[in-house]
């Protein structure tokens, strides 16, 4: 496992676990209605895909700077990780997304 790995592996646990905690640790949606049932879903939809976002965008900004010089290498690399691996995650959820739909449409009535 090399260095680069790690750091990935290890990041992705931190975001993993922070949206866990956030998900898990609050019972209200945004107006502090309770919603009793799991959480606001179109609210962690929309935080994730925010976060997707945040995280190409990243990726590009440290791009940018590479090409002028104005950042190191490892920072480099770790946002540019971060957006392939942002990236690979919203097309294998997208995929699985129309998927379930396609199942429920074959489903009979």
């Amino acid at each position: 496992m090399t260095i680069a790995d790690s750091l990935n592996a290890a990041k992705a646990y931190q975001n993993i676990s922070s949206q866990i905690k956030g998900v898990a640790g609050d019972d209200s949606d945004e107006t502090g209605k309770a919603s009793g049932g799991g959480g606001d879903f179109m609210g962690m939809v929309k935080s994730a895909a925010e976060k997707s976002l945040n995280t190409l965008k990243a990726g590009e900004v440290q791009s940018a700077k590479a090409v002028t010089g104005e950042t190191t290498l490892p920072d480099l690399i770790q946002a540019v990780s971060a957006a392939e691996m942002t990236l690979q995650t919203t097309v294998a959820v997208r995929d699985r997304m129309i998927s379930a739909y396609q199942d429920i449409m074959r489903m009979p009535i």
